[in-house]
């Protein structure tokens, strides 16, 4: 026995008792083979660590204590490969703020486990349908998500409902149309990533939380809309065919990608427009703030759906000819609808012409023309950042659903 030899004092402790512990916290510092004395008084302590090391991948020896007073015996550290990276793509991998390495197609093995866990073989092996790092990873999550959490707010606290509405009948009937027009598009801005985020492998953790916190922003945004709309003591007002027909199109959209970019970077992107209208022309604090306050969400949104796609398709040439499609197909599916609700246009009308003399009614027009033309603009920008063309942009925005999301 080496006279160098490294030991732990069980004392009275057994195995039995929690002694193990200490024993395993002996032997992690120790590369394989590395060896440390095991002493104690307990008398089935021998008996013990051969059946411990035997079930746990270590090697056990009796030994006399020559040299060694009270030392039971020796355990060297087992030789087995460690379980993490079992299976996984190493190369090319990706690298977060925190410099954990993020694989290529972690394996189905993984399951639940923390990323950077050793993972134990066997088990389960749950099959997540989006487990590719390059069909879903953002280098922008980490930091987005930071924002996103810091920029929560309370609908309590955050809006003055008690702020004065002086505006005639006309004005809020308007107020409470568009804001039944932005309920039902933020229901399927909740629902269409809820679908996809039990799908994504958990070791791409921070896509899957920023997802989290977009679906919390959404049921906020449906709260406040719903409370703006009936705060005067209205009813909601009218829904359509044909903008749930719309809506429809992007529950169906079986691609994560595909609907992440219908939705957020021609739909939400479009809404960002509308809401920065809205805040303009507001003619009351209240509906003011709301506009504020869900327009910066939402301006996050488009901007990790944006970093996602920008990665995504330098990484796959064939994914910009996959997003024209949907846009093409889609287009054809509604093209036989009415398109926005014309109750919509007519109120944001309205509400940019401030009250119903013909001279302003004329201004509220022309604005909402403008609107339609910046929303298109912005359209066209952001499909630019994605790689299309000058002229393929502007074909393809043109073709984005008239009912805005």
């Amino acid at each position: 026995m080496s006279r160098s030899l490294a030991t732990v004092d069980l004392g009275s402790l057994g195995l039995d008792g929690g002694g193990h512990v200490l024993v395993k916290l002996s032997l992690a510092d120790l590369e394989n083979g590395g060896e440390v004395g095991v002493s104690g008084s307990h008398p089935d302590l021998a008996g013990h660590l051969a059946t411990w090391c035997r079930q746990n991948g270590h090697q056990w020896r009796s030994t006399d204590s020559a040299g060694f007073p009270g030392v039971v015996g020796i355990v060297r550290r087992g030789s087995a490969p460690s379980a993490r990276w079992v299976g996984a793509e190493r190369s090319g991998r990706s690298d977060p703020s925190d410099g954990e390495a993020i694989a290529a197609a972690p394996p189905a093995a993984w399951g639940l486990a923390a990323r950077g866990a050793a993972i134990e073989p066997g088990g389960p092996e749950p099959m997540f349908r989006i487990h590719l790092r390059d069909e879903i990873w953002s280098d922008r999550a980490t930091a987005l998500y930071a924002q996103a959490t810091a920029a929560q707010w309370d609908p309590a606290t955050a809006i003055d409902w008690a702020g004065s509405i002086t505006h005639d009948g006309a004005v809020e009937a308007a107020v409470v149309q568009v804001m039944t027009f932005l309920v039902e598009n933020e229901e399927a801005a909740l629902v269409v990533p809820a679908r996809f985020l039990g799908q994504i492998h958990p070791h791409f953790r921070e896509i899957q939380q920023f997802l989290a916190v977009t679906l919390a922003d959404e049921a906020r945004h449906v709260e406040v809309f719903t409370r703006r709309a009936t705060l005067s003591g209205h009813e909601m007002a009218l829904s359509t065919v044909g903008g749930r027909a719309s809506l429809q199109t992007l529950l169906d959209e079986p691609d994560y990608a595909t609907a992440s970019f219908l939705l957020s970077v021609m739909g939400e992107g479009t809404f960002v427009s509308l809401l920065s209208f809205l805040e303009r022309h507001a003619p009351d604090p209240v509906t003011r703030r709301i506009a504020h306050l869900t327009r910066n969400d939402e301006a996050r949104h488009v901007a990790f759906s944006l970093s996602h796609l920008e990665r995504h398709a330098q990484l796959d040439a064939e994914l910009r000819g996959r997003l024209a499609t949907a846009v093409e197909r889609r287009h054809r599916s509604l093209q036989n609808t009415s398109g926005l609700n014309d109750d919509v246009f007519d109120s944001l009308v309205l509400l940019a012409a401030g009250d119903t003399s013909p001279e302003r009614i004329r201004a509220g027009w022309l604005l909402v023309q403008a609107l339609q033309a910046e929303m298109n603009d912005a359209r066209a920008a952001r499909l630019a950042r994605l790689g299309f063309t000058t002229g393929e942009a502007d074909a393809l925005s043109s073709l984005h659903t008239r009912n805005f999301m």
